[in-house]
Formats: structure tokens, C-alpha cells, sequence
């Protein structure tokens, strides 16, 4: 027996515990993020303290911003790896849920240690405490329970095993995993047991592998041997899988073209000549076109988000759908034919079971075409110029910058949707965006955790000035780490997406643009800010750039850099990309006293009779 208090004893816990997939071993849990305060400075704090190096500690300055960079560590390292967040009771715990629910949402796993009341109520009520009159037992802590995959509060010292175990089981299970919650009274913490050995031994969490049915594989086989036009869209689940040369072995042998989502991206590499890039309302005119034409889909690891299926839009009546996906709740979508398992298994036993089926030339070809026209188009938006810069020529540079070994990370507003349809992935790894709950704040924080799991790549984190004046603070920690980040900081003085959408829609571009005298709309001029001094001010090095030239040179001098750089650039708010020729479903006021507002009206009408219900 060995005796520790609750919060030693978790940190023990977490320090032996260790992920294995295909035979290599993986530490589940990287390290543990932490803001401290009075509901968990006494336990987790001083069990952090006299730790050892198997879990570092690392300090962050803003509680959701840790969720986001522990979320980006666990896509990063392919959900085999995790960090662990721990925060007061209060504000620092209910500053979390944000991050937990973006991380349910995208299938990834977090630990999140929120202190929590005293169990004993011996102080109740304590500072920062919600009191329910309806029950002694409820605290702010019990609104991650809607955001989390396992939520749990430990009471007593006897419960703690039985807690660290479920929650240990969930974060390895790929499809049970999101964001798992145990809430730790500060009173808890501190107290001390006598806990069996057994508990702390090093452990190990096999992830599995499960096959998809054989029947439904022989089902399967048959349906796609009947189509014409058959084409794949590949989802995260195929990155987090390790699936990508299974896939493009599959694509190739079948002739079969990819199409990609915003969490799928990079499953093959740009210059495939079946890869036909991004899909849906963000996507490309090639991929939009094969699907649109395509008599049957094949989802592989993809959840089909209204961005995905361009609400439910974008597909022919009468297509036909195979999804394979680690969990059944996916796989039954769209009424498709379940092939409930994991994507590499399930694409080798799918090719298995279509030896000697392709596709057929014609389909290639018609691919390949679709494909050459895309590339032109893009090619003509990253050569643009101007002053200020079009947001396409930003990206073609960054994404020239990128080369083999870098990774892009962004979250929010109109870049995700033009990353999704231009940035030329040289792989898996290579594009990291966060589109799943699209969270503004998101970019520098999960950029850091990028970072932190994979070092040996050049992170590029793209964040507009709406989503860096939400949550800039992550800078500093990058600072204190010695996290090298190369940020390009896009300002075109507002919220350039949503200034776009607020325009079809009606609302007159209200709200989206920075702007005195506090009208809420533009009037001429933004505001008298500097976001690249503001960057300076919190520890990095700063370089401007106003030209195509000058940005690329900045760029080549971060990249160079041994330590974050900002690279600060305007951009002008009503340059667009290339349409994506889909559509996304935002419904629009029926009635108006605008000619703008019944045109949008009659526009979105128009649109809504393509969306189709597949049954």
C-alpha cells in the first residue's frame, strides 16, 4: 500500500498510463496544463510540484484555450496521446466547457480535472460556489456533463480508482472518446488513503483495431461493384486511423476518386491524380462535381456535417451510400450501409472483397479533368496582389512557405472555408483545421499543442483579427515554453466571413466590421489599433509585410527563427476565393423591408429545393 493524497494519486496515475497501437507504445498523457486557484492550488497544485518528469507541467493563461491546446495534441499525435487540464472551481472550471464541448464534437480526447465545492460542506457556501436550492449536491462543475463522453465526481478517496479507470477507458476508445471529466472537490484533494500498488503500475491501453461484420463487407462489395460512378470522401477518421496508404492503395486499385473534409484533408497528397481535394460548401469544383454526379458514396471516417453534404444538398437523388466509421451512430447516416469499424481494417477488407473491380477509365479521366481545371483556378488565386492583399494570395504564400514538413492550423471565420478549397496538403499532418464547432480563439492555443506533439514540424497557425483579439494570451505561453509558432496574423478590420453571410442574408453586414461611435456598421475607417504591436507587447517577434514580396520574405525569415514570430499582414475584407458552386443552409427572415432582404429571401428558397432527404 502506498498512502497519498487524491490529487498525488492521480497525478501517479496519469503519469503510468500508456496508449498501443500496430505495436508501438505511446505515453497517454503528455503533460498537464494548468491554471491554479483555491479549489485546486492545495491538491493538484502541490502534487504537480513534487511530481516527476513523466507528467511536466506547463502553465497556461486561459482555462478554454488549454482545452483547445489539448484537443490539437490528441489530433495530432492521431488520438493516442493526450494532455490533461486541471483549473480552480468557478469561473477557471466553467471557462473550460467551450473547449470540452469543440473536443467531443471532434471525436478527440481531453482530461479535464476541475476543482470542485468541498464535499463535506463543512465551509459551503465558498467562494465561487453556485447554490441550488434544489440540491447540496450540484455545482457549476455539472455543466460539462452534456459536453463530456464521461463525467464523474469523486466524493470520497474510495471512488477514485473505479473513476480514473472509466475515464482512462473512454479517452482510448475511438469511438467512445471526447472529452472525459472528473471533478475533484478541494477537500477531496487534500485527503490521504492508502492505496493498493497496483494502481500506479505501468499500464497499458490497447486501441483497437475492430473489423467491420464480414456479411456487411460482402453486402458492401456488391453495391459498389453496381456503380457507375463511385466515389470516396474520406474523414478525419481516416488520419486518425493511420489509413492514408490503405486509402490511396484502395483509391488506385479501384479507380475511385477521394474527395476530402475539413478534418480529412490531406489523406492524399495534392498532385494525386485522384485526389480531388475539399468537398461540400467549402469545397472544390472538382470534388463537388464527381459527387454531385457520383450514383454512390463512400464515407470513410466521416461524420457528413451540413459543411460536408452542403446541407444535404449537394447529392443526386437516388445516391447510395457505404459508410464505414469506428462507431455505428456515423455509419447509419445518410440511411447508408453500415460498415461499423475501423477504416484501415475496413478498406482492406472492402479491397479484398472487390479484387478485380475498377471503376473504369472514363471515370478516372473524367476526375483527372475536373481535377486540372481546380489547380488552374487556384493557381490564378495565389497569384493575385493588391493593397491590401486578397486572403488567397496569403494563403498560396503561406502554403509555398509550408513546404514537405509544415502544418497549418486554423479554426474560424472565412479562412478555414478558403483553406479547405486551396491549401495544397503534402500529406497527412500537413493541414490542421478546426471546423468540427469552428471555434474563434482556437488557432494560436491548438497551435501550441500541435507543436508540442509533433516539434519536428514548422507549425504555421493562420488566425484572423476577430479570432486573435479573442484569445491572444496563448502567445505568452508559447513564449515561456520555448514553443517556437510561426503566426500570420490576418487583419481586415472585422469579421469578413460572417460580413459576407450577413449580406446574403439581409442583415446588412451589421456587427461585422470594426467601427467608432458605436454603430455597429462600417463607416470608412477601422479602428485605431495595432494587433501587431499588441503581439510584440506579449513576447514575440514581429515582422509586417504588405506585398505578395515582402510577405514571403517575412515568412522564409519566421520560418528561420528560433523562436514565435508574428507575421502581421492586412488583407482586404471583401477580396473572396474561388465559390465552391454549393450551397450551406442558413435560414433567412421571411419577411423584410428591405429589396435586399426579399432577394435574399427568394435566393435561399430557390436553393432549399435541392436539399434531399436519403432514406
Amino acid at each position: 500500500m502506498t498512502r497519498l493524497t487524491v490529487a498525488q494519486a492521480v497525478v501517479r496515475f496519469l503519469a503510468a498510463q500508456w496508449s498501443e497501437r500496430d505495436g508501438a507504445e505511446h505515453r497517454l498523457f503528455g503533460g498537464c496544463l494548468g491554471i491554479f486557484g483555491h479549489g485546486n492550488v492545495a491538491g493538484l497544485g502541490q502534487a504537480l510540484a513534487t511530481s516527476t518528469e513523466d507528467l511536466p507541467y506547463r502553465l497556461s493563461r486561459n482555462e478554454q484555450a488549454m482545452v483547445h491546446t489539448a484537443a490539437a495534441y490528441a489530433r495530432a499525435a492521431n488520438r493516442m496521446s493526450t494532455l490533461a487540464c486541471t483549473t480552480s472551481i468557478g469561473p477557471g472550471a466553467t471557462n473550460m466547457i467551450t473547449g470540452a464541448a469543440g473536443a467531443t464534437i471532434n471525436r478527440l480526447p481531453v482530461l479535464l480535472l476541475p476543482g470542485d465545492v468541498f464535499s463535506t460542506r463543512v465551509a459551503n457556501p465558498v467562494l465561487q460556489e453556485l447554490e441550488d436550492p434544489r440540491s447540496y449536491d450540484v455545482s457549476v462543475n455539472d455543466c460539462f456533463k452534456p459536453v463530456s463522453r464521461f463525467w464523474d465526481r469523486v466524493n470520497r478517496p474510495e471512488q477514485l480508482p473505479s473513476a480514473l479507470l472509466a475515464a482512462t477507458r473512454v479517452l482510448t476508445d475511438p469511438a467512445e472518446t471526447g472529452a472525459v471529466t472528473l471533478a475533484l472537490p478541494q477537500d477531496v484533494q487534500a485527503e490521504a488513503w492508502d492505496w493498493p500498488d497496483e494502481l500506479f503500475e505501468r499500464r497499458v491501453w490497447h486501441v483497437p483495431r475492430h473489423r467491420p461484420e464480414r456479411a456487411a463487407v460482402a453486402r458492401a462489395a456488391e453495391l459498389i461493384r453496381s456503380a457507375a460512378r463511385p466515389v470516396i470522401i474520406a474523414g478525419g477518421g481516416v488520419l486518425y486511423s493511420e489509413a492514408t496508404d490503405r486509402l490511396r492503395e484502395f483509391a488506385e486499385t479501384h479507380g475511385i476518386p477521394v474527395a476530402e473534409t475539413q478534418a480529412g484533408k490531406g489523406a492524399l497528397p495534392h498532385g494525386h491524380p485522384l485526389a480531388l481535394g475539399a468537398v461540400g460548401a467549402t469545397g472544390t469544383t472538382a470534388a463537388n462535381a464527381v459527387v454531385r454526379e457520383a450514383d454512390l458514396v463512400i464515407g470513410v471516417g466521416t461524420r457528413y456535417s451540413d459543411f460536408t453534404t452542403a446541407s444535404h444538398s449537394l447529392f443526386a437523388a437516388g445516391t447510395r451510400f457505404v459508410n464505414l466509421n469506428v462507431t455505428g451512430f456515423d455509419a447509419a447516416k445518410l440511411s447508408g450501409l453500415q460498415l461499423v469499424g475501423d477504416a484501415r481494417e475496413g478498406l482492406a477488407d472492402l479491397g479484398e472483397a472487390l479484387a478485380g473491380w475498377d471503376a473504369g477509365a472514363g471515370h478516372r479521366e473524367r476526375a483527372a479533368a475536373l481535377i486540372r481545371a481546380w489547380d488552374a483556378t487556384v493557381d490564378a488565386a495565389y497569384d493575385q496582389d493588391g493593397s491590401p492583399l486578397p486572403q488567397a494570395a496569403v494563403i498560396g504564400a503561406v502554403n509555398a512557405a509550408a513546404g514537405d514538413d509544415g502544418v497549418v492550423v486554423c479554426a474560424a471565420g472565412s479562412m478555414p472555408g478558403d483553406l479547405h478549397k486551396l491549401w495544397r496538403p503534402s500529406g497527412p499532418g500537413a493541414y490542421h483545421v478546426e471546423y468540427g464547432y469552428s471555434c474563434m480563439g482556437y488557432e494560436i492555443a491548438g497551435g501550441l499543442g500541435v507543436k508540442l506533439a509533433a516539434p519536428e514540424r514548422e507549425v504555421f497557425v493562420m488566425v484572423g483579427d476577430g479570432s486573435y483579439l479573442m484569445m491572444a494570451q496563448e502567445l505568452v505561453t508559447a513564449v515561456a515554453e520555448g514553443v517556437k509558432l510561426v503566426v500570420v496574423l490576418v487583419d481586415n478590420s472585422g469579421f469578413a466571413s460572417i460580413g459576407a453571410l450577413s449580406e446574403s442574408v439581409g442583415a446588412e453586414r451589421l456587427g461585422t466590421s470594426y467601427a467608432y461611435r458605436g454603430t455597429g456598421r462600417y463607416d470608412g475607417g477601422p479602428l485605431p489599433v495595432d494587433l501587431a504591436a499588441n503581439a510584440a507587447s506579449l513576447g514575440a517577434t514581429v515582422l509586417r509585410a504588405d506585398t505578395v514580396a515582402g510577405l514571403r520574405e517575412a515568412l522564409k525569415e519566421a520560418r528561420a527563427a528560433a523562436t514565435t514570430t508574428v507575421v502581421y499582414v492586412r488583407t482586404d475584407p471583401m477580396s473572396t476565393a474561388p465559390s465552391s458552386e454549393a450551397w450551406w443552409d442558413v435560414p433567412v427572415a421571411e419577411v423584410s423591408t428591405t429589396a435586399a432582404g426579399e432577394q435574399a429571401r427568394h435566393v435561399y428558397e430557390a436553393a432549399r429545393k435541392e436539399q434531399r432527404r436519403h432514406l
